[in-house]
This record gives structure tokens, C-alpha cells and sequence, in this order.
């Protein structure tokens, strides 16, 4: 794309969308209310738009979550439940949301992750030129000669005295104040960042600047009372990296690196998004694009004894999402309404004026206006049992979330029998350490609860 300035006259007429997705990152920023977070970038960014402080990813890992938001359609339907499989599989028809822009006359592009981070994952109809950065290679991940001979995985931080572009999300965010420098048509750019993913490789200047900074405990370490063994695991992805024991439990002193590690890598990816931000205001775009910003899933930081992403609870599923559209004269500061990334693929389309289409979302439009959907609003997640299969898990945990309480059932897939619930009450038990399923004063919400989720599955 090339543009001078005057060009945007061109293009004055149809709105833009810059599509910002951050690999891991659970609601710590200072805009979610996190006082460790430093993130004065994406604080600003959610100024001017929109907070939704109850938004839920389809399920909490990579490849899925990612087959959903981007498909618009849950993974029971995208058929995508573990990392290998591409939703082309099941669905080798379906248009993407930026593949609907780009057939709508849109410039659609990847820079950094957005699918999943294999060749065999990239979806190059999505796009009208090829991606940037969109596969994970070692380029990036670490730069030190000690680190780079044990990669992929090596220490689970790194900090090395170098510029933001010699790691990936340097890299990446270079690029996408390059595109948007030249842009002159009608475009929908997604900006995939991968930190705070493991590993915590990031300059060392952001770890001075954060020197000082306290940051929370692991807290909670102790497992939920009466929680399945379905909802646990034991962090391998964590233990994979060569300084991180393999089996027992995260000392305190491991916790509270890991946990810096994790804050560092949150302002590092904040500071890449405000040079991002700043060239869209530069270019005079800020005035007519949509930015939207979310992650993928939510991260455990040593919550019941946890580390990293693959359950149903909150931690992993709750999601930060901003959105700003710069059309909306009197955007809500924040919804408290109950939403899914799977609704964005209608949204998109609907603030930018497009047919609408079909997918297993709704339009978040009224919430952007101030107004309430009709209904309670509801969100439904889900994980296998076990990761270790090839087409299809023989026990899938479905889990519905609303304002006041998160309700889990595991089934049996064959029989399609179930073999646990779980239930937490928010409103007594946030972080929910005690499952409530066989509580009689909870009866009449877990009936409701289920019901919802043979819905949600039909």
C-alpha cells in the first residue's frame, strides 16, 4: 500500500479495523483495575473505547480459541480442539473474518500470530498478501548464544541487552507502523504479539524499568476442595523449559520470577502497541478504525497450583477485550455484560456497515451503544479431558459463565453421560476454591446451568 497524505479520502468512506491479538495475556493491565500492571499504552487505548470486564474465549488454548474467533464459530463446529488440527478440516468452506473483508474490497493482512504458529496452520485466504511473522521460529524467541542452542525451549526468561526489534514482538510491531504508514485503501490489519507467552524473553531495559515494581504472590496454590482431576494438570508446559523442575511444586522463589517474567512481558508488549497506536494517529487513521484489542485465553500464575492455560475455570477463560470505534460519539467507559470472542466476527461486520453473516455469535453493537442484550447474557467454553487424541476426545468438559457463578459438566462423548459437575459462586468465591455441584442450595441454578449447556451443544 502506498499513501500520501490526502489519500485518505479514498478510503474516507468505509471504516478500518486494526485487529490486535496478545498471545496469554489474562486481564492484567492497569485499565482491568491490576495495580502490578504497567500498561499505560493499552490504558490508553481503552480511554476511548470500551472495557468488557466479563468477555470469554471459546476455549483456553491456542489453536482453538484462535479457529473460533476467527471463524466465528465454536469449536463443537470448527472441530478444532487441539493444536494439529485446522478448522479447513471441518469446515474447508467457511469464510474467515478477515477473508469476509477481504471479500467485501478490504486490504486484509497478518503481521505476528494470529492463527496458530505452524506453516500447517496459517490460512492463506484470510489474507490478500502474504503474512509476516505469523510462524514461530527461533528467530526472536531468544537471542543469547546460550539460549539459542537449547531452543525451542531453554530458560523460561531471558534478558538480553538489545534493541525491541531483535525479539519477535519488536519485529512485528516494526512492521505494522510500516504498514499503516502506507496504507491508502480500506484495510483490516491483525497484529498478532506473542508475549506474554512463555518465554519471557524480553529486553533488558524493560526488567530495569520494572525493577522496583511489586508484583503479586502466587496465590491460591492449594487445589480447589472437591474439584475433578479433569480440571487439573500439573504444568507441563511450564516444566518444559530447562530451568523449571519437572515434577513437584513451583518454590516461592521460582513463583515470584516467573511472575515478574510475566508483568515484564505485559509492558513490553504495552510499549509495542502504543508505537502501533501513535502511527495510526500520525497517519491521520485514528479517526476512522476500528482497534480491537483481546487475547486468546487467560493464564494461570500458580492459582491451585497451576501454571499456563487448559481448563475451564475463570482464570483461563476470562479474557481482556477493548474495543474503540470512533464512530460511536458516546461509547461506554465498561459493559459488565456477559460476552464471547466468538461474538466478534459479527460485531466487526456490523460496525462496518457489512451483510451480516452467519456464525454462532451475536453483535455486540447494542453494549457499544450503552444498551443491554435482552437476554442474560451468557458465555460457553469447553476443554477435552485429555489433549492426547487424534480426531475426537472421549470426555469434553462444557462450562457456562455468567455474572454470578461458572458451572462445568464433563461427559462422556460415547455415552453422552456425565461423569463430574462443577459449580463456583462468584459472588462468595471468585477464585473459585469450592465446588458446589453436590450443594442442595444451589439445586435450582445447576438445573438452569445445564440445561444451557445441552442447548449450547444441540
Amino acid at each position: 500500500m502506498n499513501l500520501a497524505v490526502g489519500h485518505h479520502k479514498l478510503f474516507a468512506q468505509k471504516k478500518n479495523v486494526l485487529f490486535i491479538v496478545v498471545d496469554d495475556l489474562r486481564p492484567a493491565l492497569g485499565c482491568y483495575g491490576d495495580s502490578a500492571a504497567s500498561t499505560p499504552h493499552i490504558d490508553q487505548l481503552a480511554s476511548r473505547g470500551t472495557i468488557f470486564t466479563q468477555a470469554y474465549c471459546q476455549q483456553a488454548v491456542c489453536a482453538p480459541s484462535r479457529a473460533s474467533f476467527m471463524t466465528g464459530r465454536k469449536p463443537d463446529r470448527s472441530r478444532v480442539w487441539n493444536l494439529d488440527t485446522h478448522f479447513r478440516k471441518a469446515l474447508p468452506d467457511v469464510v474467515t473474518l478477515p477473508q469476509y473483508f477481504k471479500n467485501q474490497g478490504y486490504y486484509t493482512r497478518q503481521i505476528g500470530k494470529i492463527y496458530h504458529d505452524p506453516a500447517s496452520a496459517q490460512d492463506p485466504a484470510s489474507w490478500s498478501v502474504a503474512s509476516l511473522f505469523g510462524i514461530t521460529t527461533n528467530t526472536g524467541k531468544y537471542v543469547l548464544d546460550s539460549n539459542l542452542k537449547h531452543a525451542p525451549k531453554a530458560l523460561v526468561a531471558e534478558a538480553a541487552d538489545v534493541a525491541d526489534s531483535a525479539y519477535i514482538d519488536g519485529m512485528v510491531a516494526a512492521a505494522a507502523v510500516k504498514e499503516l504508514a502506507a496504507a491508502d485503501k480500506p484495510f483490516f490489519l491483525a497484529v498478532g504479539f506473542r508475549r506474554p507467552h512463555l518465554p519471557f524473553s524480553v529486553p533488558h531495559t524493560y526488567w530495569q524499568r520494572l525493577a522496583r515494581n511489586s508484583f503479586p504472590a502466587a496465590a491460591d496454590t492449594g487445589k480447589a476442595i472437591g474439584v475433578p482431576a479433569f480440571s487439573l494438570h500439573h504444568s507441563a508446559e511450564l516444566r518444559g523449559y530447562t530451568d523449571i523442575p519437572d515434577l513437584g511444586p513451583i518454590d516461592a522463589q521460582l513463583s515470584a520470577r516467573l511472575i515478574r517474567g510475566y508483568y515484564t512481558s505485559v509492558t513490553f508488549v504495552d510499549e509495542q502497541i502504543g508505537k502501533i497506536m501513535a502511527q495510526l494517529k500520525a497517519s491521520g487513521l485514528d479517526k476512522n478504525t476500528i482497534v480491537v484489542l483481546l487475547s486468546d485465553h487467560g493464564f494461570h500464575l500458580g492459582e491451585h497450583g497451576m501454571w499456563g492455560k487448559t481448563t475451564n475455570s475463570k482464570i483461563d477463560t476470562r479474557v481482556p477485550l477493548i474495543v474503540v470505534d470512533p464512530a460511536i460519539s458516546r461509547q461506554p467507559r465498561s459493559s459488565q455484560q456477559v460476552v464471547q470472542l466468538v461474538d466478534l466476527y459479527a460485531t466487526l461486520a456490523q460496525l462496518c456497515d457489512l451483510p451480516e453473516p452467519v456464525t454462532d455469535g451475536r453483535s455486540l453493537l447494542p453494549l457499544l451503544k450503552g444498551r443491554k442484550f435482552r437476554e442474560t447474557g451468557l458465555a460457553f467454553s469447553q476443554f477435552p479431558g485429555n489433549m492426547k487424541f487424534k480426531e475426537r476426545p472421549e470426555v469434553m468438559g462444557y462450562a457456562v459463565h455468567s455474572t454470578n457463578f461458572g458451572y462445568t459438566e464433563w461427559i462422556d462423548l460415547a455415552s453422552d453421560t456425565i461423569l463430574a459437575r462443577e459449580l463456583y459462586d462468584y459472588r462468595k468465591d471468585p477464585a473459585e476454591h469450592v465446588n458446589l455441584a453436590q450443594n442442595p442450595a444451589y439445586r435450582k441454578q445447576l438445573k438452569a446451568f445445564s440445561r444451557s449447556i445441552r442447548k449450547y451443544r444441540r
